[in-house]
């Protein structure tokens, strides 16, 4: 984890780790009701929305938790890399996954205004699926010999 820990940050996560289907109800502690909430799959407008969204993503994820990398706070803006490791039995028969990625954060009055979540995809889930994975990995080799 960077030494240069920042408060609002370390909270975030301290917030990621501890979430469930069963905590949703604390993300009106930590998102703004008006929040922007953009990954490589969705892009969401307001807390509703996200709730929602976490509603069925946590639904069967049976371990979620994130390591700091690396970590910055410049006014009401923020950014952290991490290290996700993640179970779900939809995915790789429940093995643990881990996905590298960064989230770029927004603060107004306290609470996440914006949050955009950068990683891939491919690594989470699509090489992780018996014929994705095999095609996905196709795909890669034809490309690394194309420019090689």
């Amino acid at each position: 984890m960077s030494t240069n820990a920042t408060p609002r940050i370390s909270a975030f996560l301290a917030f990621y780790n501890q979430l469930s289907g069963n905590t949703l109800q604390s993300l009106a502690l930590v998102y703004h009701p008006q929040v922007t909430f953009i990954d490589p799959v969705h892009e969401l407008q307001g807390l509703t929305s996200l709730n929602n969204y976490f509603a069925n993503a946590y639904a069967r994820l049976q371990f979620c938790q994130f390591d700091a990398q690396h970590q910055m706070e410049q006014g009401d803006e923020g950014f952290v890399s991490w290290r996700m490791q993640f179970i779900h039995p939809a995915i790789s028969k429940s093995k643990t996954i881990q996905v590298d990625g960064c989230s770029v954060l927004r603060w107004q009055d306290g609470l996440i205004i914006y949050h955009r979540d950068y990683y891939d995809l491919n690594d989470m889930v699509y090489r992780h699926l018996p014929v994705l994975g095999w095609l996905t990995g196709k795909i890669k080799q034809r490309m690394a010999n194309t420019h090689a």
